[in-house]
């Protein structure tokens, strides 16, 4: 192999390496926040529970066109949306909304509610605040 055969095919990988590395650089750390709230998404507040703090964090992944069964939950918790879309509604039919990637629900405490997906698998991540012990539905 002819040696500036050899240096061209190095030289051509270094320079693209060497233009990558001079792309723009790294933005600033962003942060957004998404919720900040007191009470659950229908206005209702939130009490803390008493005892020691436990938090759980679960991922939830619910097929396309389910339903889920009517629930409650004992302690404050904040669902986000990752992927699909949620419709979320209370048994008694006075409130109902419906969620997107990227956005948030307080939900309610000790209020019958179910979540049903669309046409997409919905995958949410719920961030719950209890104590030990307590369980995240009813």
């Amino acid at each position: 192999m002819h040696p500036l055969l050899t240096l061209k095919a190095l030289l051509l990988p270094c320079a693209c390496l060497l233009l990558l590395g001079c792309a723009s650089p790294p933005t600033a750390v962003k942060v957004e926040q998404l919720l900040k709230t007191g009470q659950s998404w229908i206005g209702t507040p939130y009490t803390w529970p008493h005892g020691k703090p436990e938090f759980t964090v679960v991922k939830i992944t619910l097929p396309a066109n389910t339903a889920l069964k009517w629930h409650t939950h004992p302690m404050p918790n904040i669902a986000y949306v990752v992927a699909g879309e949620l419709m979320v509604e209370t048994e008694d039919g006075l409130h109902k909304t419906t969620l997107k990637p990227g956005q948030v629900l307080p939900e309610m405490v000790n209020t019958s509610h179910r979540g049903t997906s669309g046409k997409a698998p919905v995958e949410l991540i719920v961030f719950y605040a209890g104590t030990p012990g307590m369980p995240l539905s009813n």
